[in-house]
């Protein structure tokens, strides 16, 4: 039988992509319940759900991933091809990203996004404070922490909790004068100053955080990663260095986790009216979503 629920579908890409079935109606001009109307018949017609509902949110199903995926290449084939007989400009965003957070986990996938949208031009603006003012270039970024940013709009994009790091130096010390004591004298490295991090993961951990503790600023996760290889200090990492875990450059200090931390995206009020920014944005969840 031929599928004849192509308004349906679209629809459902736009659901998708919005991430939401209230923001679909608004960009649709439609209400909640036509919405839920088109994707109910979608759904009937295609024989298998497309999503998974809870309260106040939506998730892909598999199936609903996947017939996502080829809908996004095939609408984005056909929009292309009108920009290109229009001769209208490509359209391009700027995503701000650590070189950290960039080559261990978006640079790898991106050319699924190329794919699926040859018709928009991706610009990786590398940064290293991700707190430092606005740049008026980025269209979109990508945070690492534990949220409560206020300057931007923020939504969870990937839980990644936060862990104790340190060289394989440290191991001897560790077995030789236990936890408390090795924590004692141990250089901190941080990323920012004013960072919260150590002193969670001391909470956590049920030691104190001796008075007056400095410790040394390194902005780059890369760079700070390569510090505590080389026994310049001990650093809060995340499951984005498996590969030095597993190499044994580096090891994890205790079982102590911070939960809450992870990376967001972060966008302006009113940013993802920007269609290209809305593809990317929902790309990315994806992805995030199936790793």
């Amino acid at each position: 039988m031929r599928f004849r629920s192509f308004d349906a579908l679209r629809t459902f890409d736009v659901v998708a992509t919005c991430g939401s079935f209230t923001e679909a109606a608004a960009r649709l001009n439609l209400t909640k319940g036509a919405i839920s109307y088109q994707i109910r018949q979608l759904e009937s017609e295609l024989g298998f759900a497309v999503f998974t509902r809870a309260h106040r949110r939506i998730a892909f199903t598999a199936r609903g991933r996947a017939l996502w995926r080829v809908a996004q290449s095939a609408f984005g084939d056909v929009e292309n091809e009108i920009a290109h007989l229009r001769g209208t400009d490509r359209q391009r965003i700027t995503v701000g990203t650590t070189t950290y957070f960039a080559s261990r986990w978006l640079s790898p996938r991106l050319m699924t996004f190329m794919v699926a949208h040859p018709g928009i031009t991706l610009r990786l603006q590398p940064v290293v404070d991700q707190l430092q003012p606005g740049d008026d270039d980025i269209d979109i970024s990508v945070r690492w922490g534990r949220a409560g940013w206020s300057d931007m709009e923020i939504e969870p994009l990937l839980s990644c909790p936060a862990f104790a790091t340190a060289g394989s130096a440290f191991d001897g010390r560790l077995a030789r004068d236990g936890l408390g004591a090795a924590m004692a004298d141990a250089t901190l490295l941080h990323d920012r100053e004013g960072s919260t991090a150590w002193r969670e993961w001391h909470a956590a951990a049920g030691l104190p955080l001796r008075p007056g503790a400095g410790g040394l600023v390194v902005p780059d996760p890369n760079v700070r990663v390569q510090a505590v290889i080389d026994g310049q200090g001990i650093a809060i990492n995340d499951g984005l260095v498996a590969a030095e875990l597993e190499a044994g450059t580096l090891h994890r200090i205790g079982t102590v986790e911070l939960p809450e931390y992870g990376y967001f995206l972060a966008y302006r009020k009113g940013a993802l009216a920007n269609p290209a920014l809305g593809d990317f944005r929902a790309w990315i969840a994806v992805e995030a979503d199936a790793t």
